[in-house]
């Protein structure tokens, strides 16, 4: 079963490059960050405040989560644009640090995998967790100011403010107990910073045909 890994922190081009790799390769394309942006999103639709962590892991147990390649769905709502908003953005750390959480989510992610037979995964603890036997564990990085410039470019607001909020995201991201963001045994870091979106996926898709070759 054909997996790749991708991991990185904010900004780096994990969602755009893993989407487009997935076509290149013709697999599935699956962005776990929106799962937990999901859960995040039903914790504060109903009140919950992000660090319960009782409350949240309940919800991420009981929530009908849907990502596809360009929609998500809490419970049947379309929440596409609102998981991408502040509101989300400075509460989805919160609710990514709490085990039960990742515990639910992990165990979704690998049956997904499952169910379609491989696919493009990425996230911040997929080649470290999820699929430490993936086919090709890959970590995206960039400077922290093109990843600010980056967010900008795509949802507005000014590079100082998202420079700092991207910066306290990794704080956490790779600070928390459970899965901190890290790179994995074997994987390949790629920095992004100067490469278009093309390049790395031509990159990339060269690393699995190595990879698969070498695996026979």
């Amino acid at each position: 079963m054909r997996v790749v890994a991708i991991d990185g922190p904010a900004g780096a081009g994990k969602s755009t490059i893993a989407r487009a790799l997935a076509r290149r390769l013709g697999v599935p394309y699956l962005d776990t960050g929106a799962m937990y942006r999901a859960v995040t999103h039903a914790a504060l639709r109903d009140g919950v405040q992000p660090n319960d962590v009782g409350a949240v892991t309940h919800l991420a147990g009981v929530s009908r989560i849907d990502v596809g390649e360009d929609r998500v769905t809490v419970d049947g709502v379309d929440v596409t644009r609102e998981i991408r908003s502040d509101r989300i953005n400075q509460a989805v750390s919160h609710v990514a640090a709490i085990s039960g959480v990742r515990t639910v989510l992990r165990e979704q992610q690998r049956a997904w995998v499952a169910a379609h037979g491989g696919g493009v995964v990425e996230g911040r603890d997929i080649g470290t967790v999820v699929f430490p036997d993936a086919t090709l564990k890959v970590f995206l990085t960039a400077s922290p100011e093109v990843r600010a410039r980056r967010r900008v470019a795509e949802s507005g607001g000014d590079v100082e403010a998202i420079a700092r909020s991207i910066a306290e995201r990794d704080r956490l991201d790779s600070s928390r107990v459970d899965s901190p963001l890290m790179t994995a045994d074997g994987s390949i870091t790629v920095d992004t910073s100067d490469l278009s979106i093309d390049q790395v996926v031509e990159k990339l898709h060269g690393l699995v045909v190595e990879r698969e070759a070498s695996l026979g």
